[in-house]
């Protein structure tokens, strides 16, 4: 593929040749945003809508959609670099754009923000709008404890171990594998088709269309994540019953001590599937990496998946947000 070159700097596809560069840049920043990783991003961006580079030595991911160009991430790097890069960026990305308000820096983590807020103004307020900046809080992060979630103690978990108690006596024979992509490929994505059809069933109408507008962009990221599975350092696991593939769920590590659950599909209409394939991956997680901490993600502003992300009782809520330029 082409590079797309503004201001002589070239901005290259994003594509499994920038994995170990990234992650030598992730190394120097300890964050535990579900965003902050090469898969996570790999696996969601089409192959002609990424782009990076190396700007004052922090690396630098862009999207190109509608022909305006943005960024899904703050600069990675160490911090003396980091808040330079954000300027150096924001010059790029005005360069490229039809108007200014094109231009944003999307997911930033607080520390990240509040360290560019500071180099921009001594003493400024987080929350202030700058003098040419404008700072946006956007989704959050949940962040659980993963021992929370494995031995779902206490009142709040009760619901959670009644599912979990329904599904092992009405599937006796489920078992659990670890995923292969060539074993269980085809599998998954025919569940996640049964999956869409199932969700559908019971949406309004007028739900409908923007549900599948989601769908699109789904449906791509798994397939990647599965053609590229093998090369993208992630873990996950499915669920039989009765020989039928019933679920399926992928993570991976963000830092020392916490993991995250990337993509979880389960067949609809067995219930308490959800809740028990949950539990198992964060025994998982917790095996296989050490992990203390389990991210979840973002409810992308979905009311349902909020209550459902916070019925888990999460230890913590890490808010994101967006530098626009004024």
């Amino acid at each position: 593929m082409s590079t797309l070159t503004i201001k002589e700097i070239p901005l290259k596809h994003f594509d499994l040749r920038a994995k170990e560069m990234m992650k030598n840049y992730l190394r120097l920043i300890n964050v535990d945003i579900s965003d902050y990783t090469f898969a996570q991003n790999y696996i969601w961006l089409s192959n002609a809508s990424g782009f990076y580079s190396i700007i004052d030595d922090t690396f630098c991911l862009f999207i190109l959609n509608g022909g305006e160009i943005s960024m899904l991430l703050p600069p990675l790097g160490k911090k003396e670099n980091v808040h330079r890069a954000i300027l150096s960026c924001f010059e790029i990305m005005n360069t490229h754009n039809s108007n200014k308000y094109s231009s944003k820096i999307e997911y930033v983590h607080e520390e990240i923000l509040e360290g560019f807020v500071n180099y921009l103004e001594e003493g400024t307020v987080i929350f202030e709008a700058l003098q040419d900046f404008l700072i946006e809080k956007k989704l959050v992060d949940y962040i659980y404890k993963i021992d929370d979630l494995i031995d779902l103690k206490g009142d709040a978990y009760k619901s959670k171990r009644n599912e979990i108690n329904k599904f092992k006596n009405a599937y006796p024979n489920h078992k659990i594998e670890i995923l292969e992509k060539e074993k269980h490929g085809e599998k998954m994505v025919s569940l996640f088709n049964k999956w869409v059809s199932d969700r559908t069933k019971y949406m309004l109408k007028e739900e409908v269309e923007n549900f599948m507008d989601g769908i699109y962009f789904e449906r791509f990221a798994i397939k990647r994540l599965i053609n590229d599975y093998d090369k993208l350092d992630l873990i996950g696991i499915v669920i039989y019953i009765d020989d039928e593939l019933k679920g399926f769920t992928v993570g991976e590590r963000i830092n020392d001590a916490t993991s995250s659950v990337i993509l979880e599909k389960t067949d609809f209409e067995v219930l308490g599937c959800a809740q028990f394939i949950f539990r198992e991956f964060s025994k998982l997680l917790k095996s296989e990496y050490g992990s203390s901490f389990v991210n979840v993600g973002d409810d992308m502003g979905f009311e349902n998946l909020k209550k459902v992300k916070m019925s888990y009782r999460p230890d913590k809520l890490v808010p994101k947000y967006t530098i626009y330029q004024k």
